[in-house]
C-alpha cells in the first residue's frame, strides 16, 4: 500500500496478462460515516480478489479513494479521511481509468435538493468522458439515472432487504461465465420502473422474481459504459445484519414508526423464527436480544463467487478498451523501403 496526492492505493494482482500496464479505479464513496470504511474495504477486497481470478489475464489493478466534499461528515471521519481521500473535484487530474461510485444517506425526498446533487450531475457529466467505464451503485444508480434522462425512482411497497436470485435478461459480456440465475444481495426502500428505462435506451441485464430490475447498462457510442447495480454484489457477510439491526434501533427508540422485515433468505430459518418473535414493545432495552441473535448468525455467502466473477468480467472490459483505444492512439508505422 503507498500514499500519493492524499490518495490511496491498494495494488490488487498483478501478473502476465493481455495487459500489462495499470488499471486505475477510482471509488467515490459517499456512504455515511459509519458505513464508509467497511464499503472502502468491501470493494478493496472485491478488486483484489477478482483482479486474482483471472488467472493467465490477471493485472495490476489500484484503487483511488474519492469522496463529495458536499457530504457532511463528523470530526472522526473527517480525520480518518485525511491523507487517504480526495475530493471528487479532483477526479479530472487523477489519471483514472474506471469509477465506482456509492449513494448517500438520502436527507430529502427529491434527490435534486440533496446539497451534494451539483456535484454530483457534475461528477456524471465529467464521467461519460472522463472514464471507460463507471459503475453506478444502488443510490448512485437512482441518482445518476434522474439526472440523465429524468427516470425518477418510485418508493416500494416495504424495504426490499435480503439476498435474492437475479435472473440474466441478455448476453452481455460483463455476464461471460455467470450462470443464468445468480444471487444478489438488495437494501433499498426504491425502485426504477423498467419500463422507462427501456424506453431511454437503456438494457437490462438481469431481473428480480419479483419483476424489479437489479442491473442495467447504457452504451453511447464513444462514451464511458455506464453499468448500474440496484443491488449490493459487494456486500459482506455481515453487511444485511448490520442494516437491520441499525433499522430495528430506529424502530425501537421511536425513529420510524414502520417494524423492518428480517431479511429475506440470509439468515438460517431458526435465527428468523427468533427474531420475529421478541417483542417489539419493550423499547431500545429490546435491542440487545436483537444483537445477539444478529452476532450469532452465520449467512451464507451465497452471492460471493458470482460478484468475483461480475468484477473480473468488468475488469477485463476495462482492460481491452484500453489497450483498444492505446492502439488506436499510435501514429501508423511507415513502411521501411528496400534498396
Amino acid at each position: 500500500m503507498s500514499f500519493d496526492n492524499r490518495i490511496e492505493k491498494f495494488a490488487l494482482g498483478g501478473g502476465r496478462g493481455i495487459y500489462r500496464g495499470t488499471i486505475h479505479v477510482g471509488l467515490v464513496n459517499n456512504m455515511p460515516d459509519p458505513a464508509m470504511r467497511a464499503t472502502e474495504l468491501q470493494f478493496a477486497r472485491l478488486l483484489k480478489e477478482s483482479a486474482g481470478a483471472l488467472d493467465a489475464r490477471t493485472m495490476d489493478v489500484r484503487l483511488h479513494l474519492f469522496s463529495l466534499n458536499q457530504i457532511e461528515r463528523g470530526e472522526l471521519a473527517r480525520s480518518r479521511m485525511e491523507g487517504f481521500y480526495a475530493g471528487a473535484d479532483t477526479l479530472p487530474m487523477a489519471g483514472i481509468d474506471a469509477l465506482i461510485v456509492t449513494g448517500a444517506e438520502p436527507k430529502t425526498d427529491d434527490l435534486r435538493d440533496e446539497a451534494y446533487w451539483d456535484a454530483l450531475a457534475h461528477l456524471v457529466d465529467w464521467a461519460e468522458i472522463g472514464t471507460l467505464s463507471t459503475l453506478f451503485s444502488c443510490l448512485a444508480a437512482h441518482a445518476a439515472v434522474l439526472h440523465l434522462d429524468g427516470i425518477a425512482r418510485r418508493k416500494l411497497p416495504r424495504k426490499l432487504s435480503g439476498v435474492f436470485t437475479a435472473e440474466r435478461t441478455t448476453d452481455d459480456p460483463l455476464q461471460t461465465g455467470l450462470r443464468s440465475l445468480i444471487h444478489v444481495p438488495h437494501s433499498r426502500r426504491n425502485g426504477i420502473s423498467e419500463s422507462e428505462l427501456v424506453a431511454r435506451g437503456y438494457r437490462i441485464l438481469s431481473r428480480l422474481p419479483n419483476g424489479e430490475v437489479d442491473s442495467f447498462a447504457r452504451d453511447m457510442p464513444g462514451r464511458s459504459r455506464f453499468l448500474f447495480l440496484q443491488g449490493h454484489p459487494e456486500y459482506g457477510g455481515e453487511t444485511l445484519g448490520r442494516e437491520y439491526l441499525r433499522d430495528v434501533g430506529r424502530f425501537l427508540r421511536g425513529e420510524s414508526g414502520e417494524r423492518p422485515f428480517v431479511p429475506e433468505n440470509y439468515f438460517d430459518r431458526a435465527t428468523e423464527n427468533a427474531l420475529a418473535a421478541l417483542d417489539t414493545t419493550a423499547g431500545p432495552h429490546e435491542l440487545a436480544r436483537y444483537n445477539a441473535l444478529i452476532s450469532g448468525a452465520l449467512p451464507l455467502l451465497s452471492w460471493h463467487g458470482d460478484t468475483i466473477k461480475l468484477f473480473g468480467n468488468w475488469l477485463t472490459m476495462i482492460a481491452a478498451e484500453k489497450m483498444r483505444r492505446m492502439v488506436q492512439s499510435q501514429p501508423p508505422q511507415r513502411k521501411k523501403r528496400h534498396a
